[in-house]
């Protein structure tokens, strides 16, 4: 086998989905072996004391750094994960870039618009690469979905339902984090689920050009956390703190083709654990998905309208990239491999110099309908989305 170019890597930001990164490079290779590059863990950084120590040894990478400055510095990294705090992806984001690294960077890409900008303006300037995290849309079965859409098989897609509901935030004791600050989280809910039902909708449907949206917030103030944090802890008997962004979200979305959709996110929804998915009716059928069911999907289709069965199709081999992971359908895969394939697609539009998968310009749309939602929200009103 002919020797392949190394890409030295660097993650910067060690909580959960800093280290889903470091997982995915580890393994990425074992899924496409014929990636026409190989990859070498370098660097990790969090300023976390010891926390970047830890993962450098998991992990394999060859050094450690409290400062993330240093990881961008090093010229033995050509690439670079971004799994900090929202807050930080714009300042974090721009060094990378301006200093020629390949970027891969996690929604929503900064706090507003303005931020996400910033990076892809950041990211074209300099020529490199950037991948953002909206893994959803790699599922096989959404592959699927997309490319019944495509080919008509349900006809003109009416309207659609998309929901991104969780509990991670329902418990009145999770401890007041970053992610419910304004200044560091951005805009809560928003930012956290309803991007990936956003780039869904988009990746799916099309153009979104307008948006009414309503928000609110069920847990008004939480006990802030004792120390450094990782997930979503809970605290108890210590001060209380406000809780400044949305821990709810409800949209109408007017597209492009004259769809009409649904969105729904909420990160207090008791009794929802991930439960993600959409509905998606055309003038001949539909299709349903739930993510915890990610490799199903409902299908129906022909010339019935009236009483026309669903069918539970099995993602198997020829949808997305299944192949890569089983040999046939109905052997489950996790969210876990999604970030596999999406480091794959990072490390391919670096070896070809060209884009394979969500990126930057994705984020700023993603970033503008949020902004769209927010706008909606103040005014009471139908706003149109910037760029549409």
């Amino acid at each position: 086998m002919s020797e392949r170019p190394a890409v030295g890597v660097a993650v910067i930001g060690c909580g959960w989905m800093g280290r889903v990164h470091a997982r995915a490079y580890t393994r990425v290779r074992h899924h496409f072996p014929d990636l026409p590059v190989a990859v070498v863990p370098v660097a990790v950084a969090d300023d976390v004391p010891g926390r970047a120590e830890e993962a450098a040894e998991q992990f394999g990478f060859l050094s450690a750094a409290r400062d993330w400055r240093e990881v961008v510095e090093d010229p033995r990294v050509a690439a670079v994960s971004v799994t900090a705090p929202n807050f930080l992806h714009r300042e974090i984001g721009t060094a990378v870039a301006q200093a020629g690294r390949h970027l891969w960077i996690e929604k929503p890409v900064g706090l507003t618009a303005d931020d996400a900008r910033a990076v892809a303006a950041a990211a074209g300037a300099a020529g490199v690469q950037a991948t953002v995290g909206f893994n959803y849309r790699l599922a096989p079965a959404v592959a699927l979905a997309r490319s019944l859409i495509e080919d008509g098989e349900i006809g003109a897609v009416t309207h659609a339902r998309f929901r991104f509901f969780s509990d991670y935030a329902a418990h009145p004791e999770g401890a007041l984090t970053w992610r419910y600050e304004r200044k560091r989280g951005g805009s809560g809910v928003l930012g956290d689920l309803a991007s990936h039902g956003a780039d869904l909708v988009a990746h799916l449907l099309g153009e979104i050009v307008s948006v009414c949206a309503d928000t609110a917030v069920f847990i008004p103030e939480r006990a802030q956390a004792a120390g450094a944090t990782a997930g979503h802890v809970r605290a108890s008997g210590g001060p209380l703190g406000r809780v400044e962004n949305e821990d709810y979200v409800s949209a109408l979305l007017r597209l492009r083709t004259g769809a009409r959709v649904v969105l729904e996110a909420s990160r207090v929804a008791v009794g929802e654990q991930n439960s993600y998915g959409f509905e998606i009716h055309g003038t001949s059928g539909a299709l349903f998905w739930d993510f915890r069911r990610m490799g199903e999907l409902g299908v129906s289709r022909g010339r019935l309208y009236q009483d026309q069965p669903v069918a539970t199709v099995q993602a198997g081999p020829g949808a997305g990239d299944y192949a890569a992971f089983q040999p046939g359908a109905a052997n489950a895969m996790s969210f876990d491999d999604l970030k596999v394939i999406e480091a794959a697609h990072f490390l391919r539009s670096i070896a070809e110099r060209r884009p394979h998968g969500a990126g930057l310009a994705d984020a700023v749309r993603c970033a503008e309908l949020l902004d769209a939602m927010a706008g909606s929200v103040a005014s009471g009103s139908w706003v149109d989305v910037a760029g549409a």
